[in-house]
C-alpha cells in the first residue's frame, strides 16, 4: 500500500472523507487465497464454487421413530379396526444391512435411518401400539431394556400415504449441483453444509490479521492503579474488538510511551504477525505527536518499505489522519487520532472497508439509510466539515446521543448509528431527513 502523491500545498489542503478513503481502498488488494479446514475457514469468503458430490440424503430415510410398512398393509387401519403386521426387527440409523419388508410385515424404524427395501412409508410410534397390545403409545422402549420389542405383532391406528415421513434420497440438494457460490461468506449453516457433502477444507481469502497499537505514556491498562494525569487505554480494546467484529484476527498491543524510537521498534516487531497496522493517538501537531514524528520518517512511499502519508480532513471528529505502508512486505498501515470518539468514527469510516476489502467481500461498508432527526434543538456543525455525531436509530428515525465532543465514551457506548450532517450543511432542523449509517 503506498500514500497518494501529496501535492506541494499538502500540509495545508483539507481533504475530503471520500478523497481519502477512495486513495485508500485504491491501494489495498484481496489477501491471497489458502486452503483451510473447515473451522479455520469460518467468517472466511469462498474463492470457488463448490459443487455437490453425492445427494443429500444420500438416501432414502426416516423422519420419525416408528415403523416402516407397506401403504397397503396400512390402507383403512384405525384405532377401532387396526392393522395388524409382523415386526421383523429394527433398522436403526447407521444400518448396513436393513431388513426386507414383505407383505404383512412392519420393521421398527429410528429417526435417520434407512428406508428398508419393500417399505414405502413410516408409521409415527405414536400411531401404534408399540407392540404392547394396548392404545397408542408415546415411545418406544429402549433395545436393551426389550429387546423383544424389535419382534411380535405392532398394530397400526392410522393409514399413510407413499412416502409419509420419509426424507427422500437428494430432496435437500441433489449431486452436481451448486452448494455455495465463490463468495459466500462461510457461517456456521454454511460449514455444516459443507461437512454434510463431505468436504473437509476449502480454498477462502483468510480473514486479516489486524495489529491495534496505541500511543501515549498516559495511558495505563484496565486494573491497574492511576496517577495523576494518567488514563485508562480504551483505545487499543476498541479498535481491536472493531477489528474482530469486521472479521478480522484482531491483536491488541499494549500503549506505546510517547518516544519514535520505540514505536518504530514496536511496529517493526508486530509486523511479522500483521496484514494490516492500525495506530490509534499521535498524528496531529503537537510536540508528542510520535506517530507522525516515527512515521513520517519510515521511507519514501515509491522505495521498499513504503511510507505513511499525514493528511487533514475535512471532517468532525477525526480531522487528523494517516495512511501508507510499512517494512519490506509494503503492510498497510492506517493512523488515527488518539480521542476515542475521532478513532471509532475514523476505523468504521475508513479502518473498516480495508478489512473488508482484504477479504474479498463485495459489500465493504456499514449500511446506510435516511431517517427522521428525533430532537429537542437544531444540530449545528461547523462549515465545510462532514460531521458524524452518535445516535440511537429505530422505525425510520434516529435521536442524538450526548454532544459532538470527540471524548464522550460513555455516549458512544449509548449509539448505534452516526448521524452524518454534510459539510455545506451548518443547521439541521428537528424533523428534517439525514443519512444515517447503521452500526448494529
Amino acid at each position: 500500500m503506498s500514500a497518494a502523491a501529496t501535492p506541494a500545498t499538502g500540509q495545508d489542503r483539507l481533504w475530503s472523507v471520500d478523497e481519502h478513503l477512495q486513495d485508500i481502498l485504491a491501494a489495498v488488494r484481496p489477501l491471497d487465497p489458502i486452503e483451510l479446514q473447515l473451522l479455520d475457514a469460518l467468517g472466511c469468503v469462498l474463492v470457488d464454487d463448490v459443487t455437490v458430490p453425492v445427494s443429500l440424503p444420500p438416501f432414502d430415510n426416516s423422519s420419525m421413530d416408528g415403523y416402516a410398512v407397506r401403504v397397503a398393509d396400512v390402507a383403512g387401519a384405525s384405532e377401532e379396526f387396526p392393522a395388524v403386521l409382523t415386526v421383523i426387527g429394527d433398522v436403526a440409523a447407521g444400518a448396513a444391512d436393513p431388513l426386507r419388508v414383505g407383505p404383512g410385515q412392519a420393521a421398527r424404524i429410528m429417526t435417520g435411518a434407512p428406508l428398508p427395501p419393500g417399505a414405502e412409508a413410516v408409521v409415527p410410534v405414536e400411531w401404534t401400539d408399540g407392540g404392547l397390545g394396548g392404545g397408542p403409545v408415546s415411545g418406544m422402549r429402549a433395545r436393551s431394556l426389550a429387546p423383544e420389542g424389535a419382534s411380535g405383532e405392532v398394530r397400526v391406528h392410522r393409514p399413510a400415504e407413499a412416502g409419509a415421513h420419509v426424507r427422500a434420497k437428494g430432496s435437500d440438494v441433489q449431486a452436481g449441483e451448486l452448494a455455495l457460490a465463490a463468495g459466500t461468506v462461510l457461517g456456521p449453516p454454511q460449514i455444516a453444509l459443507l461437512a454434510a457433502i463431505g468436504r473437509g477444507a476449502v480454498r477462502v481469502r483468510p480473514r486479516p490479521r489486524v495489529v491495534v497499537l496505541s500511543t501515549g505514556s498516559e495511558l495505563v491498562q484496565p486494573d491497574e492503579e492511576l496517577a495523576d494525569g494518567q488514563i485508562y487505554d480504551s483505545n487499543s480494546f476498541a479498535l481491536t474488538a472493531a477489528a474482530r467484529d469486521a472479521g478480522a484476527i484482531g491483536y491488541r498491543v499494549g500503549a506505546v510511551a510517547d518516544d519514535a524510537d520505540t514505536l518504530r521498534s514496536t511496529i517493526e516487531d508486530q509486523l511479522v504477525r500483521a496484514d494490516l497496522m492500525v495506530t490509534t493517538g499521535g498524528v496531529s501537531v503537537g510536540a508528542y505527536d510520535v506517530v507522525k514524528e516515527a512515521l513520517t520518517a519510515v521511507g519514501d512511499p515509491d522505495e521498499e518499505g513504503g511510507g505513511v502519508e499525514f493528511r487533514k480532513l475535512a471532517m468532525q471528529p477525526g480531522k487528523p489522519q494517516g495512511f501508507g505502508s510499512v517494512g519490506p512486505a509494503r503492510t498497510p498501515l492506517l493512523a488515527l487520532p488518539g480521542n476515542p470518539v475521532s478513532s471509532y468514527v475514523s476505523f468504521e469510516l475508513f479502518v473498516r472497508p480495508v478489512i473488508r476489502t482484504m477479504m474479498g467481500l463485495e459489500d465493504v461498508h456499514r449500511p446506510r439509510t435516511r431517517a427522521v432527526l428525533q430532537a429537542d434543538k437544531a444540530l449545528t456543525s461547523p462549515a465545510g466539515r462532514r460531521q458524524f455525531l452518535r445516535g440511537r436509530y429505530a422505525d425510520g428515525t434516529v435521536t442524538p446521543v450526548g454532544g459532538a465532543g470527540s471524548h464522550l465514551i460513555a455516549a458512544l457506548a449509548q449509539a448505534d448509528a452516526l448521524i452524518v450532517v454534510p459539510e455545506d450543511d451548518t443547521s439541521v432542523e428537528p424533523g428534517a431527513e439525514v443519512e444515517v449509517v447503521l452500526l448494529g
